[in-house]
């Protein structure tokens, strides 16, 4: 990708000041603002605990029924219905005329001379294969050291039981993560405080902390790996303006890390019983 690919959104209308940080409040009261409201709570409930912060654990994706098939249909109404503060900021910033997303970072950039050949699809999906490459591994180090000091919990990102539908339901909640968190905290966010006149350092910083606050149920090394996280993400999509990039290399991280874990547990069971 070139800098000089970003989408030109067609002209907005226009909304006051006031409108759009109330409805920057309302998408993110919806959303991972709720989420990072209860993490903060979530963190305080662990450091009031008489077991330390390293001792205890985080489940990520749980049963949601003991009975397999209501399992199945509860997991995939939380996917479904847990989108829909993407469809409402993809709704409050879709453009009539094309590229209708173009103020979320998607659809097909205008080319330019110069610029490599291909699909941008394609393009733009490397890019987030190398981007996850570079995130997750020094991630899964610093998960590991902030969980030897002491300062996370046990991160188990599935506990759900072993059926035909798991490993998909845990691809689309892998998915449902990265829709949710790159489009509304960096996409939308970065649109609309563009437009309340906030610099692309404070943007790209409020967006980071915002993530790893959400994060803070894990411990405060969740909240420093994710604030990391977001401030590499933010800067590509400072450069890029682009947000597909994104959403694939997150994607790929919640899937190593959601169908990766129980393959692991299965085959290193006595380094995982070691590790909790």
């Amino acid at each position: 990708m070139l800098p000089s690919e970003r989408v030109p959104g067609s002209a907005a209308p226009q909304l006051s000041p006031t409108r759009l940080r109330w409805e920057i409040a309302i998408v993110l009261a919806l959303s991972l603002g709720a989420s990072a409201v209860y993490a903060i709570v979530a963190i305080v409930e662990r450091l009031t605990r008489t077991t330390a912060l390293s001792s205890q654990t985080a489940t990520i994706n749980s049963p949601l029924d003991e009975r397999p098939l209501f399992d199945l249909i509860y997991q995939l109404l939380s996917f479904g219905f847990g989108l829909a503060p993407v469809a409402l900021v993809v709704f409050l910033l879709w453009h009539e005329r094309a590229p209708h997303l173009g103020a979320l970072g998607l659809g097909a950039p205008i080319r330019v001379p110069g610029s490599p050949r291909g699909p941008w699809w394609a393009r733009e999906s490397g890019s987030g294969f190398l981007l996850a490459a570079a995130i997750g591994i020094p991630g899964l180090a610093f998960y590991v050291l902030a969980k030897a000091i002491g300062i996370n919990a046990t991160v188990i990102p599935t506990a759900l039981d072993a059926a035909w539908w798991t490993v998909p339901v845990l691809v689309l909640q892998a998915l449902k993560a990265a829709l949710t968190e790159e489009l509304i905290v960096v996409a939308y966010l970065f649109e609309r405080l563009k437009r309340l006149g906030v610099g692309p350092v404070a943007t790209i910083v409020s967006s980071a902390l915002l993530r790893g606050t959400y994060h803070l149920y894990q411990g405060f090394g969740g909240f420093i790996g994710n604030v990391v996280m977001g401030l590499v993400f933010g800067w590509c999509y400072q450069r890029w303006g682009r947000s597909l990039p994104l959403v694939v290399a997150h994607w790929i991280l919640d899937i190593v890390s959601f169908v990766g874990y129980p393959l692991a547990v299965a085959i290193w069971p006595a380094l995982f019983a070691a590790a909790k």
